[in-house]
């Protein structure tokens, strides 16, 4: 089964457009997690146990592991998600971008190191940074395209004979990218307009949507300016508002999973 498959069966079948991002900051979590050797692993397989039944895939965000030394618990992190929810995708945020040989090995860490289904890139060197990607064809490619930061529009939205570049890049990965069918976009919940856009030029592709919560996107406008002519075609990403809903023992992952739910239903009660 490809990755945009997962996706579709997943959301499906929880009724959830939620994709929760695995993001440890370790000051957040309850102490005893925070004073563990298996405290970063153990946080978030509580939090998988708790939420699988309400997304529709995972999103471990690959710094937040290398910034503090626990590339193994991102490792055992995605290990147990294919073990035990192994209907769950994951999409590992590493938001890599290369040329040749060295985009050849970073496609390998992503799909045979790590075993992610999806791996987000930054496509700004071009075909050669995109490609041996895509050719893993039973895997997502995840490619930014117009993000959630409050200064992406200083280079995003930089126009050339008419066109934004979050215009070209969106035309060029519904088309060159995405022959294998394989490709998604990162598309800010920070900017509707910007996303109708982009929705109205690449149809019924998928689209990653980071900026909600801390970084103040409205879900409604979000649904509004995404929602495809399926009434899906998104993966709407929280990270601290669900993870870090609680920092204590007692209660952390039943916040969690209601933070998850609400984001879920909210999102549900705006589909066309």
């Amino acid at each position: 089964m490809s990755f945009i498959e997962q996706i579709n069966k997943q959301r499906i079948k929880n009724n959830s457009m939620v994709c929760v991002g695995l993001d440890p900051f370790v000051e957040k979590m309850p102490i005893e997690f925070q004073n563990s050797k298996t405290g970063i692993f153990d946080f978030n397989k509580a939090i998988i146990d708790a939420t699988y039944d309400v997304v529709c895939s995972y999103k471990p965000q690959f710094a937040h592991y290398a910034a503090i030394g626990q590339l193994d618990a991102l490792k055992q992190t995605i290990a147990y998600i294919k073990k035990t929810y192994p209907e769950v995708p994951v999409i590992l945020d590493s938001k890599r971008g290369d040329i040749g040989t060295t985009a050849d090995m970073y496609a390998k860490e992503a799909f045979e190191q790590y075993n992610a289904d999806a791996v987000t890139v930054n496509p700004y060197m071009g075909d050669d940074t995109i490609l041996p990607f895509t050719a893993y064809k039973d895997k997502g490619v995840v490619i930014l395209c117009r993000t959630s930061n409050p200064g992406a529009g200083v280079i995003q939205n930089i126009k050339s004979d008419g066109k934004t570049l979050f215009e070209i890049i969106a035309e060029r990965a519904s088309t060159v990218w995405n022959e294998n069918n394989n490709v998604m976009l990162v598309v800010g919940a920070t900017a509707p307009e910007e996303m109708a856009r982009i929705r109205s030029l690449v149809g019924n592709m998928e689209f990653l949507v980071p900026g909600l919560g801390a970084q103040g996107g409205d879900v409604q406008a979000v649904m509004d300016a995404g929602l495809n002519a399926d009434n899906s075609g998104l993966v709407i990403n929280s990270s601290r508002g669900v993870l870090y809903a609680s920092n204590q023992l007692s209660d952390f992952a039943q916040k969690a999973r209601l933070e998850a739910i609400a984001l879920r239903d909210q999102a549900n009660q705006y589909k066309k």
